[in-house]
């Protein structure tokens, strides 16, 4: 499940079965670059806040153009 947080700007990425992660995270990584090209100011952070919860957002922290990951267990 992808379900969107902050008006395309941070989605949260919930799987049941592993074996979906990668398309999930893959697709809301793909929708918040859309919204970071449009300023080209902000990369994208990917969060881990457990083993089937993720938050991936336009991140000012992050540099354009690039995608960081952290675990926020």
């Amino acid at each position: 499940m992808i379900r969107t947080v902050e008006n395309g700007l941070s989605y949260l990425v919930k799987v049941t079965d592993a074996s979906a992660l990668d398309d999930y995270l893959n697709s809301a990584v793909d929708l918040a670059r859309q919204h970071a090209a449009v300023t080209g100011l902000c990369g994208i952070l990917v969060t881990r806040h457990a083993y089937d919860t993720y938050t991936v957002a336009v991140s000012e922290t992050v540099p354009f153009g690039e995608t960081r990951e952290r675990q926020d267990l």
